[in-house]
């Protein structure tokens, strides 16, 4: 999953809007977790907070029955069906949320900082590869670590403007030394 630069985020961490891919939230019972790694064609992580990547998939556990799924878009049709195959002997709901959210890449010595501008979270406590659900001013967001300057925000469509705009400032006043 590629990211295209976001045009006047100067400052310390870069910015970037990462293109759109396929994005589902998948809720079904933990003893049932193993037909859902199967259907997936990744292993779930079952610890709340874990994520899993292989070949262009990703799963985070937000929740015990509850997980993140992203793949390639390309793929969408090819996941639903495999998830609706296993539905009649395992309940679950698998819901498309593509087109609900946007995610905003941060990359920097400084993109810990940046998050905490707005962010209440311990940042220190996410380790790379782990996921929370949290806010970040007044949106909720789900918050990626995907090493130890590099973080994601998943952040609904109607919030992005807002989100972005106090990303944007924030990076701006870092940079300006504050």
């Amino acid at each position: 999953m590629n990211a295209h630069v976001t045009p006047n985020s100067p400052g310390p961490v870069s910015l970037t809007i990462v293109p759109p891919f396929a994005r589902f939230s998948l809720r079904i019972a933990a003893a049932s977790v193993e037909a859902a790694s199967k259907a997936f064609g990744l292993e779930l992580p079952v610890k709340i907070g874990q994520g899993q990547a292989k070949d262009g998939r990703a799963a985070w556990c937000l929740g015990p029955d509850e997980w993140l799924l992203h793949a390639v878009e390309t793929e969408t049709v090819q996941i639903m069906e495999a998830f609706a195959r296993f539905r009649p002997e395992t309940p679950h709901s698998l819901t498309l949320i593509s087109d609900r959210e946007i995610t905003i890449a941060m990359e920097g010595a400084r993109a810990a900082e940046l998050l905490s501008v707005a962010c209440p979270i311990d940042l220190a406590r996410i380790h790379p590869g782990m996921a929370k659900r949290t806010v970040f001013d007044s949106a909720q967001v789900v918050l990626l670590r995907d090493g130890p300057d590099h973080f994601r925000l998943e952040v609904w469509r109607s919030f992005f403007p807002h989100v972005h705009e106090l990303l944007q400032i924030a990076n701006r006043e870092l940079a300006s030394g504050y």
